[in-house]
């Protein structure tokens, strides 16, 4: 019989698979779920030209902001900037390049690349700024665009309870983009306040399986605004 690895690790050696010029998504609905821990390191360690993917661009000061503050950033796909000022800022003056899609048309994309589709179709925003440019074409007297599916080199996820092999339990609206995310991406590396031991967690409340987890980093139940927020319903 095959035994399952163990993907525990440390968040230095973690991090440090990730090289300058990544794709990343980053997990999180807005901040809730937001991997701080792992954000704080990539930040620490110093990689730069890279590409985020996130369904906001965080609020000045804590988790992608940070990066995109300290010019790490050079491409963000997101839903929306609306509560950062600094991302707006580096939009408008041209340092930051900024692709904005719907939520959900987002969410879909990242979808589509975890089920192992090239794409899908979709009516929202044809004829609108939201749809140009997009590939369009017609099927059955309907005209449809063409949304690539959205992929990436690392996911970078966080869950508020998880065991030793990777299985991930997020907590409230954490559970909304991360494992999408989780299943889109080359490599996933995951953060966890709480890890238990093999066998602890029932499967049916399991909401990533550890098949598609690569590592996993305990971090501690911080009692800082970012702790909070990340482990917040």
């Amino acid at each position: 019989m095959t035994r399952l690895a163990q993907k525990l690790t440390t968040v230095e050696a973690a991090i440090a698979r990730i090289p300058s010029g990544a794709t990343l998504m980053v997990g999180g609905f807005g901040s809730p779920g937001t991997p701080f821990a792992l954000l704080d390191e990539l930040l620490a360690q110093g990689q730069d030209g890279l590409t985020l993917i996130k369904n906001d661009a965080n609020e000045p000061g804590i988790g992608i902001s940070r990066l995109i503050e300290a010019g790490r950033v050079s491409r963000l796909i997101t839903s929306h900037i609306g509560l950062n000022r600094v991302a707006i800022e580096e939009m408008n003056e041209g340092r930051l390049s900024v692709e904005i899609y719907p939520q959900g048309i987002l969410a879909e994309k990242i979808r589509c690349a975890g089920a192992g589709h090239y794409g899908f179709l979709t009516d929202i925003g044809l004829e609108t700024d939201i749809g140009m440019p997009r590939r369009e074409i017609e099927c059955e007297g309907r005209n449809w665009a063409l949304e690539p599916a959205l992929r990436a080199d690392f996911a970078l996820v966080h869950a508020g309870l998880s065991d030793r092999y990777g299985n991930l339990i997020y907590n409230g609206t954490a559970a909304n983009f991360n494992p999408l995310m989780a299943m889109a991406a080359d490599e996933v590396i995951a953060q966890s306040f709480q890890v238990e031991e093999p066998g602890a967690l029932s499967p049916t409340t399991v909401h990533t399986p550890c098949a598609f987890v690569s590592y996993l980093v305990q971090v501690p139940m911080s009692s800082s605004e970012q702790g909070r927020r990340a482990h917040a319903v």
